[in-house]
């Protein structure tokens, strides 16, 4: 026969509950462990209260279909562990000021190099994206309106205490915002401008969706380079990219920010080994430069997870020359292209008009 209720009740409050946490047993602190890291692919509640998936792509979507090229990475490929003082300082400068950076957020090969250097480039907005780009391993879910208040400052300090003399700013989409964030954006250039005036400011910005008022308050805070990546060619843009994003839509925001203050440089960036042809390629240059761009950046696509769009081909570091070569020709100021290249790589170096120093002779 079972316990009166009250008596039931009077008993569980007396005990220990099985989920219940405890501080110590017997005098003797408990040593807590902490909740497992969600796997790629797999939902999980951010801080801030809001759900989220890890690596931007659920792990049905994009897992089914095993890459065409497989095996080990070619040579040119290879990219040195992130390691160093120089590395340390800055993860422990970015830690200690909450900032995202998209060198870890989307698994930038590039990461030891750039760090090492004394340079990143900040992701403001968070580290959860609206969208969920088939390429990219950025955190998807809906923030809800969800900004740090503190961030704009937070990133001038930063910047400050680096000494940087370039940074670039970059940052996820915020489709849940009505300006896209980019009030907040222009904010951050602008308390970056009041503590370092002499830091060149890269904005690698979010299309706005199109929205022209939205991307001329980011052009207007100050910037040097407005950048908007097409990410790839135009036969391609779905499904590489969210649905909410487009080729045309790009270009039309990156005319935008030309006509609105014809001496920022404006800059794109395209991957390549997703299954474009060469023409292709040839178009999208040229649509790059009939909408003003100024810098172009190639590099090669590599595959985040088993979750995301797989690799259809590994281009040959000659190969990233003669589209170099190409682009020159085009008209642009630069074209940074090989095989580890990413759209800030080198930023500050792009107009040395050598390939921001990279030669491809030596990782082919």
């Amino acid at each position: 026969m079972s316990a009166p209720r009250s008596a039931s009740r009077a008993w569980t409050r007396g005990c220990v509950r099985y989920n219940d946490g405890v501080s110590d047993l017997k005098g003797k602190p408990l040593v807590v462990a902490a909740p497992a890291r969600p796997g790629s692919g797999e939902k999980y509640l951010t801080p801030q209260g809001f759900t989220a998936i890890r690596d931007g792509i659920k792990r049905a979507a994009g897992g089914a279909g095993a890459a065409v090229v497989a095996g080990r990475l070619p040579p040119w490929l290879k990219a040195r562990a992130p390691t160093g003082a120089g590395f340390a300082r800055v993860r422990g400068l970015v830690r200690e000021h909450r900032l995202a950076t998209v060198c870890e957020e989307a698994k930038c090969p590039n990461i030891g190099e750039c760090w090492n250097a004394g340079t990143a480039t900040l992701m403001l907005m968070g580290s959860v994206c609206t969208r969920a780009c088939r390429f990219c391993s950025v955190d998807t879910g809906n923030p809800h309106g969800w900004l740090d208040p503190e961030e704009p400052e937070n990133a001038a300090r930063t910047v400050e205490l680096m000494k940087l003399r370039y940074v670039v700013l970059t940052s996820v989409d915020r489709d849940d915002l009505a300006d896209g964030g980019a009030a907040h954006y222009a904010a951050c250039v602008r308390a970056i401008k009041r503590r370092s005036p002499h830091t060149a400011v890269e904005a690698l910005t979010p299309d706005f969706q199109g929205v022209r008022a939205d991307v001329e308050t980011v052009v207007d805070s100050g910037i040097e380079v407005f950048a908007q990546n097409v990410e790839t060619v135009r036969r391609l843009t779905h499904p590489v990219r969210d649905p909410r994003a487009g080729y045309e839509q790009t270009l039309e925001v990156l005319e935008i920010a030309k006509r609105r203050r014809p001496e920022v440089l404006t800059k794109s960036s395209l991957m390549l080994g997703l299954g474009e042809s060469d023409a292709e390629i040839d178009e999208t240059l040229a649509d790059l430069r009939t909408a003003g761009v100024d810098i172009v950046t190639l590099g090669q696509y590599l595959r985040p997870t088993v979750n995301h769009l797989p690799v259809r081909r590994f281009v040959r570091p000659e190969e990233f020359d003669r589209y170099r070569e190409r682009s020159l020709a085009l008209g642009f100021l630069e074209c940074v292209s090989g095989p580890l290249v990413r759209s800030s790589y080198r930023a500050e170096r792009a107009l040395q008009r050598n390939n921001a120093g990279l030669d491809n002779r030596r990782t082919g």
